[in-house]
């Protein structure tokens, strides 16, 4: 699950927020999502296991498409609270201004936004309000289930001298290679 997190998933949401999700594009994104889910537990497609079975062995509870719309509607009110004058803002109040072409009309990334906020009960203008925008959007900070293994037996040695354990490695090489010499 951790190969999954970081690598993969991290890699297939890069610049989500700016998509304008279809159909088609949610097949794609749904049909990749599960191609990463079996290669990372080692499951083929061969043992005919259901995407449904895959998904709770592994504890996802949602697709990957609404932590695309958490995105989006996560950048939205980002920005939306901009400033008028910055480009990003203005970026994204743009329309263009010439005529659809003829037959079905292709949907704009605005009105993606609208269902997302339609789904969730959000309205114009809550955007203001950070926290009451982002629990709206369901982006909450998602608790790690396996957090203890990263402490190892030099953990409490770390917290004493003030320093974050989960860190050493970046930012005090010297320390860690004193650990590493020191076993």
């Amino acid at each position: 699950m951790n190969i999954y997190n970081a690598l993969m998933k991290s890699s297939l949401l890069y610049n989500s927020e700016t998509w304008r999700l279809t159909e088609n594009n949610k097949r794609r994104v749904k049909a990749t999502e599960m191609d990463a889910l079996r290669r990372s537990s080692g499951i083929s497609r061969k043992e005919r296991i259901r995407k449904v079975t895959i998904r709770q062995q592994i504890g996802l509870e949602e697709t990957i498409i609404k932590e695309i719309e958490e995105n989006q509607l996560t950048w939205y009110g980002h920005g939306q609270r901009m400033a008028e004058g910055r480009l990003p803002k203005t970026a994204l109040k743009w329309m263009p201004k010439e005529k659809r072409a003829r037959g079905r009309l292709k949907k704009y990334w605005m009105e993606g936004i609208r269902k997302a906020m339609n789904e969730r009960n959000l309205n114009e203008g809550q955007w203001e309000d950070r926290k009451q925008w982002s629990v709206g959007v369901g982006q909450q900070r998602k608790k790690l289930k396996n957090t203890h293994a990263r402490v190892n037996k030099h953990t409490h040695i770390y917290l004493n001298i003030g320093i974050n354990p989960f860190l050493v490695p970046y930012q005090y090489p010297c320390i860690t290679s004193f650990f590493i010499s020191f076993l």
